[in-house]
């Protein structure tokens, strides 16, 4: 038996007036995996406990079979694992974006812009962390690159204690009201200004502007926690499987619970990525023997925090065409029974610009059972109308990897 889940990040979204009332999933040009829901299990599953942050961090670990409220220690020393820092005991973790600010007058007046600095590139946001870590680096204090936008923080004998606001959360709001909150907050906060004199005039950033880029010009600090210990997932399930991701946190989270992580030439984490890469290493990881893949993609997430309709439209469009089909065609050809779930980590509404903690749809097929074919029954947010209902991300993963 082979399993694939695919996992369109933020798929999910509200009624759209612009589409006639309908969500991005109702809306989008999505008839292969329209066509799958048609003979499958479908559904809504909360993927997000009550009490915990709607973010990809407990979402993901959920949809993977673990309780976030067991396993969730912060999403930056999931990410920090992925980038290969070696974590102690004593250390704390802190996601480190590179954000836009803007505006005039003191840092606390300035605008969070983008929480991204527009997608900016890793080679880009390389020398900005380089610049970070020779302004602040001492025996406690350490930052890592990551990933385009995406950063860390290692603070030996740190805190997890302080009030840390996710940018992506506050877009179009001032800075000062989101500051590092908490006692003993305050070194925090003043890096994070000093980098702005540190960045702001940066010649990465004086040639972005000149690109009509927006500019990368302070970091961020956000989603800190201690060393993460996550059971393992063959033993969980016994499978053997790998996870594919452009993201850190998704690779963290698969190498903390044992599973391999594939990586991907090409891949960007947003709507412009190497789809075709990474349906043909999902192929070969099947092919290798794995019996589990688990595939992440960040666009449809990016395109909400972006307020992108349209594009959120094409991202969906192009997993349905350039993922999915392929692999789904391999797995009718190779000769194996096989299951698939289809499930957004959460929802990123254009509305809103965030995540939040509704339910979100899934669709199951298995391979050995396909139900009667009904055109009605499709991946979108009315699958709770008539269909399955988990109360847990990660009762709907022991029901997919154990129900025979």
């Amino acid at each position: 038996m082979k399993y694939f889940v695919l996992v369109p990040d933020g798929a999910g979204d509200y009624p759209i007036e612009a589409l006639g009332g309908k969500t991005v999933l109702e809306a989008a040009d999505i008839k292969n995996i329209d066509e799958l829901a048609a003979k499958s299990r479908i559904g809504m599953v909360k993927t997000i406990p009550d009490g915990v942050a709607p973010g990809s961090d407990a979402a993901n670990l959920s949809v993977m079979g673990y309780d976030p409220s067991i396993y969730l220690t912060g999403r930056s020393p999931l990410e920090a694992v992925s980038i290969g820092i070696d974590m102690s005991d004593a250390d704390v973790a802190f996601r480190t974006n590179v954000i836009t600010l803007e505006g005039e007058g003191a840092y606390e007046d300035l605008i969070i812009k983008d929480h991204s600095s527009g997608d900016i590139s890793t080679e880009e946001a390389d020398l900005l962390i380089q610049a970070v870590n020779e302004a602040f680096a001492d025996e406690n204090i350490r930052f890592y690159t990551g990933v385009s936008y995406r950063h860390c923080l290692i603070v030996h004998n740190g805190s997890t204690a302080y009030k840390l606001t996710p940018p992506h959360d506050v877009l179009g709001k001032r800075a000062g009201d989101y500051l590092p909150q908490g006692e003993g907050s305050e070194f925090i906060t003043e890096m994070m200004k000093k980098s702005y004199e540190i960045l702001n005039n940066h010649p990465v950033n004086i040639a972005r502007r000149e690109r009509g880029l927006n500019p990368a010009n302070t970091i961020w600090i956000w989603g800190q926690g201690k060393k993460p210990n996550l059971s393992s997932f063959s033993a969980k399930y016994h499978l053997d499987g790998s996870v594919i991701s452009a993201v850190d946190l998704i690779k963290g989270i698969g190498i903390c619970a044992g599973l391999d992580s594939i990586d991907v030439p090409g891949v960007t984490a947003t709507l412009n990525t190497n789809y075709e890469g990474k349906a043909n290493a999902a192929i070969e990881e099947f092919k290798k023997g794995k019996q589990f893949v688990y595939m992440h993609l960040e666009g449809p997430d990016e395109c909400g925090h972006q307020g992108e309709l349209d594009d959120k439209l094409e991202s969906m469009k192009r997993i349905d065409e350039r993922i999915f089909a392929p692999i789904y065609d391999y797995l009718r050809s190779c000769g194996d029974d096989f299951r698939i779930l289809i499930v957004p980590d959460h929802r990123t509404p254009l509305a809103l610009r965030t995540h939040t903690s509704e339910p979100v749809p899934f669709v199951l097929y298995d391979s050995r059972s396909e139900e009667t074919f009904d055109t009605a029954k499709q991946f979108n947010e009315k699958a709770g109308e008539n269909g399955m209902y988990f109360d847990n991300g990660f009762e709907m993963a022991d029901f997919f990897f154990t129900d025979k």
